[in-house]
């Protein structure tokens, strides 16, 4: 038996477990894909409570004095803004890393086999007979819900932020560089906003599911799913039973 095969991407969470890991434990989510997933995290958050109060201001200074040398709104704006620059930059470098992560932080709808995948999964969640396959990292369904919130929901949020917050610059670069965007979401001002807005509700259903989905997993597989985002590590009883059957 040849020796076996290291990655040269250096984790130092990776390093520091493998020393003592078990043999059941399997590496899942590479630190790429872990330092994603908690930045996305809290800036879906900082963008939603900023994001509601532009849309809605619920509270304001105590002491009633010119906004001008108040600026509540304008810090919260700008807070937005960076965030908005710090959520498009992350899922560029995410994107990049579905083509040169590891397995488990790639997906290919492409291909035929990740559709079935998706249709088992579905049919083992309603209880019905099924040939839903054993996944350590995302299943098919799991992969097709980032792929519709993290993935095009983010497009949509990104394009139709940076269309509102270069609107009243029309003739700048940028302005022009989205000036696509109305086009495509109901040709004016107010329907991009509305569009902005709807798919912030998204993230805040998709997170819901995701936590409950995730807790779920976590204490019925006791696969470690939770830990895992922390560590990159998953426990897989089917790796330690296919071990302990040879």
């Amino acid at each position: 038996m040849g020796a076996p095969k290291h990655s040269n991407k250096f984790d130092p969470i990776k390093s520091r477990i493998d020393s003592h890991n078990e043999d059941n434990r399997t590496y899942v989510w590479e630190l790429p894909v872990r330092i994603f997933h908690w930045i996305n995290a809290f800036s879906i958050l900082v963008l939603i409570a900023t994001g509601f109060y532009i849309g809605n201001p619920f509270f304001s200074a105590t002491v009633p004095e010119h906004a001008s040398e108040n600026y509540l709104m304008g810090w919260v704006r700008n807070i937005h803004f960076l965030f908005g620059y710090i959520f498009t930059l992350n899922l560029i470098v995410r994107l990049y890393w579905v083509f040169h992560g590891n397995k488990h932080a790639k997906s290919n709808p492409l291909k035929l086999s990740w559709w079935r995948g998706i249709f088992e999964t579905l049919k083992y969640y309603l209880f019905m007979n099924n040939k839903k396959r054993h996944y350590i990292g995302h299943n098919p369904m799991a992969e097709l819900s980032y792929w519709i919130f993290i993935g095009l929901g983010s497009i949509i949020s990104i394009s139709t932020g940076f269309y509102l917050l270069f609107e009243p610059q029309p003739e700048s670069f940028y302005g022009k560089l989205f000036a696509w965007v109305p086009m495509l979401f109901g040709g004016e001002s107010f329907s991009v906003r509305s569009w902005h807005h709807i798919v912030a509700w998204g993230f805040i259903i998709f997170t819901v599911v995701h936590l409950y989905m995730a807790i779920r997993e976590d204490w019925s597989e006791k696969n470690g799913t939770l830990s895992s985002i922390f560590t990159g590590y998953k426990n897989d009883a089917e790796k330690k039973g296919n071990k302990d059957d040879n």
